[in-house]
């Protein structure tokens, strides 16, 4: 009997010792439940997703942009916004700037998201060709948001105002770059990521707009930068120098959660982790300042910044669930894979739990709206993650099977539908193989209907 359990247990120590097999992921190894997927878009262009809020409030268009069809990748040169019906797959067009240009290019139009209760889409724009001389070309530092009616009519809203001309910006206008704006769920504010023009000795922050009667003439918003980063380079301990991969949790938009890139403790190298910005919804913003030629933008009283993570080196875009309750985001295992790790809005890296053991890495991270799904691509498949209860939390269940490229994965509103982007062969109207401005396949936007009553089964025998 000594010899047997001698051994069972040298069994076990070497399975332990074998990369990726530790108790974790061997009982949470994903099992395989095929859904049912098709192709939405045919048209010779590109049709980028960008991992926005796509899908239209009733869930049946797409929004998306046509970067990387002529010239390069270049989101000056992206051709136009536009929509797909889900039912026939019809494009229209819903904002097509006059011209393009691959040389100081200009204007550039992409980024799109829905409204999320409105059939209005917005995206970033750049300087039209005739302000090229003014403005200059587009960059990450030169853009603001267009918001356009839904129905393909060409109607448009400046949403904020950018100001470079003055030695003090206007009250409320900015003087950079906008970017991924994204809409809290009741509608009332909006978050993205900012670029100074200015000043330019710091990084990416992140800011918000909202409606204010003293917003600046023509422009429907009053803009705000969320958080002062430090100057790049010149952070102490435990300072922020940039932030990004930023989200709503709350749908009143209250918490901004975001990544932070911040100065260590040692004061040499920098950590990656998760952060939250506690937004007052009766915030004064003419506390703000907008800042002068020489002077960054200053956010207005009452922000306030919680760090939840330390040292875990989070990546992408943060996600909050429905309640905002929960923030799911990716970090590297103690493999280096990165797994999907949720925790609550108000805990700490002491609650942080793994969600995932995936053998590839998690990215586009989504929840379903119910809080007990979560979604996430790795090595271009799809994969549900159970999070409701006791019984089966953490279970992952894969969605497809096969080497397609998957990629900016996104969820309808309902949760009913996944839509995601994969290169693909595409053919023009003679039936000849044409290829994006790089020579690659056109990326083309598939769909993917969710059969719950078979994911709960399946859920259930594991």
């Amino acid at each position: 009997m000594r010899i047997i359990s001698k051994i069972v247990a040298l069994l076990f120590t070497m399975l332990a010792l074998v990369p990726g097999c530790d108790e974790n992921t061997s009982l949470n190894k994903p099992t395989v439940l095929i859904m049912t997927e098709k192709q939405l878009t045919f048209s010779p262009r590109t049709h980028a997703l960008d991992n926005n809020d796509n899908f239209s409030p009733d869930g049946k268009f797409l929004c998306y942009d046509t970067r990387g069809t002529v010239y390069n990748e270049n989101l000056a040169n992206s051709k136009s916004i536009e929509k797909v019906a889900i039912a026939s797959g019809m494009e229209t067009v819903l904002w097509e700037p006059p011209s393009i240009t691959g040389k100081s290019a200009a204007p550039g139009v992409a980024a799109a998201s829905y409204h999320p209760l409105e059939n209005e889409v917005i995206f970033i724009h750049g300087p039209l060709l005739e302000e090229l001389e003014e403005r200059g070309p587009y960059s990450i530092r030169n853009r603001t948001a267009l918001q356009v009616d839904g129905a393909g009519k060409f109607k448009a809203v400046r949403i904020d105002h950018r100001d470079i001309s003055s030695e003090h910006t206007i009250a409320g206008a900015h003087r950079g770059g906008t970017h991924r704006h994204e809409y809290c769920r009741n509608g009332k504010r909006i978050g993205f990521t900012y670029d100074d023009f200015l000043v330019q000795e710091y990084d990416r922050t992140i800011g918000f707009m909202q409606p204010d009667a003293n917003s600046p003439e023509g422009c429907t918003h009053y803009f705000s930068v969320i958080l002062k980063p430090a100057k790049s380079g010149e952070s102490t301990a435990g300072e922020l120098e940039k932030a990004y991969g930023d989200s709503w949790l709350d749908a009143a938009g209250s918490m901004r959660a975001f990544i932070g890139k911040v100065r260590a403790p040692s004061g040499i190298e920098y950590q990656n982790d998760l952060f939250v910005a506690d937004i007052p919804l009766d915030i004064k913003l003419n506390t703000s300042h907008p800042g002068t030629q020489d002077q960054y933008p200053e956010p207005p009283e009452g922000i306030s910044i919680r760090r939840l993570t330390f040292d875990m080196d989070v990546k992408g875009i943060v996600r909050g669930s429905s309640d905002g309750s929960m923030i799911a985001f990716a970090a590297p295992d103690s493999q280096g894979i990165d797994q999907v790790f949720v925790i609550s809005a108000h805990g700490s890296d002491k609650e942080a739990r793994q969600l995932t053991s995936l053998a590839s890495s998690a990215s586009s991270i989504r929840w379903h709206p119910s809080g007990e799904w979560v979604f996430c691509l790795s090595d271009g498949n799809v994969f549900v993650t159970y999070l409701g209860g006791d019984t089966g939390s953490g279970r992952s269940i894969q969605l497809s099977h096969d080497r397609l490229s998957r990629d900016q994965l996104v969820i309808s509103q309902d949760g009913n539908l996944l839509a995601y982007i994969i290169p693909v062969p595409t053919r023009d109207a003679y039936g000849a193989l044409v290829k994006d401005a790089l020579g690659n396949d056109f990326r083309q936007i598939f769909y993917m209907e969710m059969d719950w009553s078979s994911i709960k089964k399946k859920l259930n025998k594991l």
